[in-house]
């Protein structure tokens, strides 16, 4: 990624808000694969070399997108979440949250996906590039379970916000591939399963099912590594 000033000025802050938001526009009507840097410069307003001075590559582009984007989730989150105790619930409208915000990019999405999802991929999102966007979202999990009233261990409590955050990824994956009207099938996915996930984490107490979590935990340990 390309080193910029950490304190950037008004007006800097301006050019490189501008140039994010000309590659997103650009990546949805032309396509990833169609875009340039030059393109972007020119919708910008500026020269290719100084979107280079804000954006190495492409693939920086995309990863502002995913800054930006999780703080959209977030904001879209405080709301739902305002008020509600409930762990499938807040969970429920988190994800609903996710894919509500995510709704503008849904055809860039489809076309996109095959570069998010090659391991090796910076732009994958368990990628090292991508670990601002990620951690962020896995801490928004972990205050949709600190503000529930669920009941679980502390070795529960501890692993589930990056597993609700696996969880948003698998949803995410589906609606990518949705083509149902205002992907509406994604939304029934999220009200049945959100439910269920709490549900489980609450038969986590049992103690043959604690430990399941345990070797769940342990595996995502070992994927990492």
């Amino acid at each position: 990624m390309t080193d910029v000033p950490a304190e950037l000025t008004p007006r800097a802050q301006q050019t490189r808000a501008a140039i994010a938001a000309a590659a997103l526009a650009l990546f949805r009507e032309r396509g990833y694969d169609a875009t340039t840097m030059r393109d972007i410069a020119t919708r910008a307003g500026v020269s290719t070399g100084n979107a280079y001075y804000y954006f190495g590559s492409k693939e920086d582009l995309v990863q502002e997108f995913y800054v930006l984007a999780h703080a959209e989730h977030l904001a879209a989150s405080a709301a739902a979440l305002a008020g509600e105790a409930d762990l499938g619930a807040r969970l429920r409208a988190t994800v609903r949250a996710l894919i509500d915000v995510s709704a503008p990019y849904h055809a860039f999405a489809a076309t996109f996906y095959k570069y998010a999802a090659e391991p090796s991929s910076p732009l994958s999102p368990f990628s090292k590039e991508s670990s601002p966007a990620r951690d962020g979202s896995i801490a928004l999990y972990r205050e949709v379970v600190d503000g529930s009233t669920a009941r679980m261990s502390r070795e529960v409590r501890e692993r589930l916000p990056e597993l609700l955050w696996l969880y948003s990824m698998g949803v995410v994956l589906y609606w990518v591939h949705d083509t149902s009207a205002d992907c509406e099938r994604t939304r029934h996915l999220i009200d049945v399963t959100a439910p269920v996930a709490a549900r489980l984490v609450a038969a986590t107490r049992i103690p043959m099912l604690r430990s399941t979590v345990a070797d769940l935990a342990q595996l995502i340990d070992d994927l990492r590594s």
